[in-house]
Parts: C-alpha cells; structure tokens; sequence
C-alpha cells in the first residue's frame, strides 16, 4: 500500500487517474541505501552510470524542455519494454531527461538513482505544491491528468511543512494502530473466500478474480466501513483504478460512502483506522480526513494488487523462482522484493516542482518546472543496480516507497506487504500446482507510463473442493 506517499497521485473522490489508476502506490519496508549528491557539471551516459564519456553539459532549453528533443511519455514501449526505453532515455538524455505529457505539456522525467534521492530528500527546493508550476495558465480543464496533477486539493498529497508532517504523523498513528495479527486474519479469511469462487472450475484469471479484490477488501475492514457496503464499495474502487468511463461515478460513490463513515464513527466510534484518525488532535476537519482516506484507500488498493500479480508473474515465469513455487515461504519474500526492483507497481510519479532556478544532473531546472520520479528508471540505474540479472538478495534501498518526508509512511508500508504476501501464500498453499494457461509472452500490461501491472494472468490448476467458510463480504458470486 502506498499511502500518503510519492507512489501515487490520485486524489479526492472527484476524478482518478485516466491512464492508469492511484503509489504508492500500492502498497515492503527499507530505508533508502546512499546519501544524495547533486550532479550539477555533467549529464548524458556517464552522469547515468552507463558507460562512455560524459556529454557536454546542456544549457537550459529556451522557454521549456518540450522544445529539445522531448520524448512522449505514453506509447506502447512503457507497455511492452518499459526497461529498454528507460536506458535508451537515460542514454540519450542521462539523468534527467526531458518528456511531454497530453496535450504537449513539458516536465522533466529524473531517471538517476542520485538525482531521484535528491529531490525526494530536498522538500523546500523540490516542493510537492502544485500552486508554483509555471504552466498552470495553459492547463485546459479537461486535462486529463489533471486526477494525477491536481491543483488545490486539500489532501496531504500537496500540503507542504510543517502541516504535512503533523498530518503525515496522523495517518500513521491511525494505521500503527491496526493489530498486525487482526491484519493477517482478514487478509487470509478473504484470500480463502475469493479463492473458494473458483478453486473448482481449475483455471482462472487470477487478477480480476483475486489480486484485484483482496487488497480492497482487507482495507475496507481495517478502516471501518460496515460489512454491508465492503462489496459494492471494492467495485468503486476498481472503477476508479481502471480510469474508465466509470471512474467518476465510482469516485463519487467512493466519497459518499466516505462521508457517511465518518460521521458514523463520529456518533459511534470503533476500533478501526477511522475513528483513530478522528480521534486525532491535529484538529483536521472532515474535508481533510476523507481527502486522506480516499487516498489511502485508492494508493493502498491498486500497487498492493499490482504487487501480488506482478510477484505471482516472477514466479510463475523466471527461472530463479519457477522451480521453488512451492518451496517455502522464503521463495515469496524474495519475489516480492526483487519485483520492488525490476518490476515494480509504481513506475512514474507525478511530482515535484522546482521553487527555484536551479541545477539537476546537468539540466537548468527553471523555477515552477515539473519533475516527475522516474521511479522504475532510478531502480535500474546502473550506477545501484551493477549486475542486474542478480537477486538482490534482500537489498531494499530500491525507491519503490518513494524517498523522504512525503514517502509512503512506514505502517502502511507494512499493511502492505502482510496483504500482498499473505495473498500470495495462502493461494499458492491452496493451489499449489498452479501454472501458467498461456506462453509468458502472451500476458500483457496496462499501457500506462505511471502504474505496471498486468490486465490477465490466467492459470490453470488442479481443481480442489472450497473450505465452505461463511463468506464475509455478501457469499459466493
């Protein structure tokens, strides 16, 4: 789960991210591994880490970075070979690169590990409000990214100081409070639900029938919503995730059902993350404390379930991890953390904006200039990852959390990964046979530049009988 962190950018429950869907997220744990230092003198291969000499430094493009060379930030290649294009970027460009987004809107896309870690570390000349881009004046209102880069959204996405870290320290404090064993029981009682659905037909796809419902579900428990609206509500959820034509109305059902929790757990509180939140003395009115549920809900829901589907992928298809499937617990951790590196949920995050003229690897970054984490970019830099095709053996200095004071705290971190790992033993101890329908290179990804995951993963196995518990969310489909 990624909630309140650089992993996601979806917001409130008015509109969700057309592309893709909400960090962080997504939402394992680890502190970042080097200490930042700006690169300011060199750009192109060798401020990268690739081999080469350093190319001359750039000088700053003449009105924005659109004009040099940008590349498209959508296309098929974040699709189907998003690791290539990233070096290929990094090998054209170096460090920084500049990008367009829709509608031919300019940005920088930071691709370094070094640089990544600066900016994320420098919250005062990388700030995270919105208000100081300097393009705001050609943003049509019906941009649709604007889900993704919002202005003037009252959630703890964009607030900025000391108001951030006192509003940070509440969601913390609400989810610490989840009893880590209470956690572990939800998530194994609706693993064991959703997996009685289909265990006897012996194929299934396991993403729209398991990955894309567990993490929800789970969430939904711990913060409180009555047993009676979990269902519809994990729907609303998705719609919102999928970014379609249904992603306003389950956005506004979303919020509704937001607001009618809260001042449910206002007259009755309980022992859930909501009432916590409520309970907290930071004086956040109901506005901000449903503006932060929607996105912890959302950012918590989709990464943790593009975690779990891109993690059963690694295991069912490399070599490294096909022939432990069932080998023991140790074999999942290793494929959860590795996909943190190579594979992980969140790709591009939307961002930072200078709130000075200054210098990022090489580049002129002008005051009011968007800077987009090249999340996935900066975990392959080579200059961290030197032998690539290693595991990484239980390294976590990857950036997948995000990186300072507005990275995914760290109980939802843990949330996080007791839902997605929890998701993934419990189905491969209940099928532990289970293989692919259809060759690897058949399953295929959302286009999206901003979140990796799967649209199938189809699998066949030997059908089993349902364990026939009383079903928490409404019975059997």
């Amino acid at each position: 789960m990624t909630t309140t962190s650089d992993t996601t950018g979806t917001t409130g429950s008015t509109a969700s991210d057309p592309a893709t869907a909400g960090q962080t997220g997504t939402t394992a744990s680890g502190p970042t591994a080097t200490d930042p230092t700006a690169a300011t003198g060199t750009t192109g291969p060798t401020a990268s880490g690739a081999p080469g000499p350093a190319a001359p430094t750039r000088s700053a493009p003449s009105g924005c970075p659109v004009a040099h060379g940008s590349v498209p930030l959508s296309g098929p290649r974040f699709q189907s070979d998003p690791v290539q294009l990233y070096r290929d970027m990094r090998r054209d460009h170096g460090a920084v690169a500049p990008v367009v987004l829709d509608g031919n809107v300019p940005a920088w896309l930071v691709l370094g590990y070094r640089e990544l870690h600066q900016v994320t570390g420098d919250p005062v000349l990388f700030s995270r409000d919105s208000e100081l881009w300097n393009q705001w004046d050609r943003i049509p209102d019906d941009w649709p990214l604007l889900p993704m880069i919002g202005r003037r959204q009252n959630s703890i996405l964009y607030t900025v100081g000391e108001r951030h870290s006192v509003r940070a320290m509440m969601i913390s404090n609400a989810l610490e409070g989840v009893d880590p064993f209470s956690l572990k029981r939800y998530a194994e009682e609706f693993a064991d639900e959703l997996i009685d659905r289909f265990c006897t037909k012996g194929a299934v796809d396991i993403i729209a029938e398991y990955t894309k419902l567990l993490p929800a579900l789970v969430l939904a428990r711990i913060y409180g919503y009555p047993e009676e609206v979990i269902r519809p509500l994990v729907g609303s959820i998705n719609d919102i995730t999928d970014g379609l034509d249904r992603a306003i109305a389950g956005s506004q059902h979303l919020g509704m059902a937001t607001f009618q929790l809260l001042a449910e757990k206002h007259a009755e509180p309980g022992d859930d993350v909501v009432s916590r939140m409520i309970a907290d003395e930071g004086g956040f009115t109901d506005e901000e404390i449903v503006q932060d549920l929607l996105v912890m809900i959302v950012a918590g829901h989709q990464p943790t379930a593009d975690w779990m589907g891109n993690s059963l992928r690694l295991m069912l298809t490399d070599e490294r991890f096909a022939a432990s499937l069932s080998g023991g617990r140790h074999s999942v951790a290793e494929a959860m953390n590795e996909v943190l590196w190579e594979d992980t949920p969140t790709q591009n995050v939307a961002g930072r904006w200078a709130s000075r003229d200054t210098h990022l690897g090489g580049r002129h970054v002008r005051a009011g200039d968007l800077l987009l984490l090249g999340i996935a970019a900066a975990n392959g830099d080579p200059q961290v990852r030197t032998h690539a095709s290693a595991l990484t053996g239980g390294n976590n200095a990857f950036l997948s959390f995000g990186h300072g004071e507005h990275r995914c705290p760290f109980p939802a971190q843990e949330t996080a990964e007791v839902i997605a790992r929890t998701g993934i033993e419990v189905l491969l101890d209940r099928l532990p046979d289970m293989d692919l329908a259809v060759p690897a290179e058949q399953l295929t990804r959302r286009p999206s530049p901003w979140l990796r995951g799967l649209t199938d993963l189809p699998v066949l196995f030997t059908p089993t009988p349902a364990l026939g518990r009383p079903a928490s969310f409404g019975g059997p489909a």
